[in-house]
């Protein structure tokens, strides 16, 4: 039994894009798919770069060795954007994702760093292959955020692995052992991110070819408003003996890499090292671009509503980033004037009559005043200190409102007035005791029992009392 792939390659700008980053292969043993990144041009020559150095391991490279030529194309493919970024610093931030498979007899070796994905059909069992490397992933691997909240995380778009040229990469590499009727999906983000696992499992079940499959998702994912670059790379295990279409034998490549042509490998880089091995030298390819918006439209796969006219897509892809980028630009202002203006709300305080009564004083928050009727202040301590116990020139400027730039200024005017509070309550008592006429005769007469008490006789025994007549 010889087993082999039928396959089909597509790839589509979108509805929002200028220009094609997403970079695929497939061959009858190496299916791959790129998502650059870094800019357009960046964007474009990362990926070629990757499928460029990966494109000479597609032939029968023993089963042993795959997984270390799949490797050794990376580090390759890295190193050459860093050389890049070395000969052009205007392409520092270019890089790309990397999702690649190489066949060889019924062992298959995956190859994935970052955020495009690979997923098996087999049967009625459908599998996501690779793992995300996003931070977004990290944090619902550790149970910090759900798979529902990552459509909307500000930073799901933030990849914490790619081939960009800056350190070694550290890609995920598996084997499997493929099964006939398996079917494969190699795809960028600008698919997975848009169209639903549930959608891409019922296509793939549902439609009989790779290519009728293909087009069918990335029709999907430009209804769903086609926000990236979208490709799809489909492959079918089939056995050659028996099966009447038989295999795909031409090479395909789609998307940046096929409008860039990168150098001939040399002998001592590990592409070369696999031109060598296997004999057969690079060719310049000659396939025509398999980009969805050069291809007739399939009947089976025609949205059922109307298209809009092609005339208003050049304008409407043109003018949708410009719209986009200055909602962001507003947001972002806004929100960090907000912040900002919340911060200096919070570090102001005042001290004036409470908002209740106005019969005791009281701390505030933030300024005395108010924007179109809402009030830019709130109470936060009524001090239980009553106007009427300070003193008249204390008791306005409590009316006037006293404003302080922190909260311990604040703090300090309220000591104050609680201690000129508690004063003068002292000097009320003492004045009300000294205008008493019936508390002056209480003291005097304390006075004299006092002074009658160091004599130590009684006023009354001192009386002299008459002799009286001897009888």
């Amino acid at each position: 039994m010889t087993i082999a792939l039928r396959y089909a390659a597509y790839s589509d700008v979108g509805c929002l894009r200028e220009g094609n980053e997403d970079s695929a292969y497939a061959g009858p043993h190496l299916l791959a798919v790129a998502d650059g990144m870094g800019g357009h041009a960046g964007g474009e020559i990362a990926s070629a770069i990757a499928l460029n150095a990966l494109e000479p391991l597609d032939g029968d490279i023993p089963a042993s060795q795959m997984a270390e030529s799949l490797e050794e194309a990376v580090d390759s493919a890295n190193t050459t954007i860093a050389r890049h970024v070395q000969d052009d610093p205007k392409l520092e931030n270019m890089g790309t994702t990397l999702t690649a498979m190489l066949l060889s007899g019924s062992r298959l070796v995956l190859i994935h760093v970052g955020d495009s994905r690979a997923y098996l059909l087999r049967g009625s069992e459908f599998t996501q292959l690779t793992h995300d490397h996003t931070l977004v992933q990290t944090l619902v691997d550790e149970g910090k955020i759900t798979e529902e909240e990552v459509a909307t995380h500000p930073q799901r778009s933030l990849l914490l692995r790619a081939l960009n040229g800056q350190g070694e990469v550290d890609p995920d590499i598996r084997v499997y052992e493929v099964e006939l009727g398996d079917r494969y999906l190699l795809c960028s983000d600008g698919l997975s991110g848009v169209v639903s696992e549930d959608t891409i499992r019922e296509t793939l079940g549902s439609e009989t070819s790779p290519e009728t499959a293909a087009r069918r998702l990335i029709d999907l994912a430009n209804r769903g408003g086609g926000p990236d670059n979208i490709t799809a790379v489909i492959a079918d295990v089939i056995e050659t003996d028996t099966d009447i279409a038989g295999p795909t034998t031409e090479r395909m490549w789609v998307g940046a890499a096929d409008q860039r042509r990168e150098p001939l490998m040399t002998p001592d880089t590990p592409a070369g090292r696999a031109q060598e091995m296997m004999g057969k030298p690079q060719e310049p390819r000659e396939e025509p671009a398999r980009d969805t918006a050069e291809m007739d439209p399939v009947e089976d796969v025609t949205p059922a509503e109307p298209p809009e006219p092609a005339a208003s897509e050049p304008g409407t892809r043109r003018w949708w980033p410009m719209v986009v980028t200055f909602l962001v630009v507003v947001t972002v202002v806004a929100v960090a004037g907000f912040i900002l203006v919340g911060r200096f709300l919070d570090s102001q305080y005042f001290v004036g009559p409470d908002e209740g009564t106005g019969d005791n004083v009281a701390l505030y928050q933030g300024l005395n005043t108010d924007v179109l009727g809402f009030d830019l202040w709130e109470q936060v301590d009524d001090t239980g200190i009553a106007l009427d116990s300070l003193p008249q020139n204390e008791q306005d400027q409590v009316r006037n409102i006293q404003e302080f730039d922190s909260e311990d200024a604040a703090e300090e005017m309220i000591d104050r007035l609680r201690a000129a509070a508690d004063d003068a309550e002292a000097d009320t008592d003492a004045d009300a005791v000294a205008d008493d006429p019936d508390d002056q005769d209480a003291e005097a007469n304390a006075e004299t029992g006092a002074a009658t008490a160091e004599n130590g006789s009684d006023p009354a025994a001192d009386t002299d009392t008459p002799d009286q007549p001897d009888e």
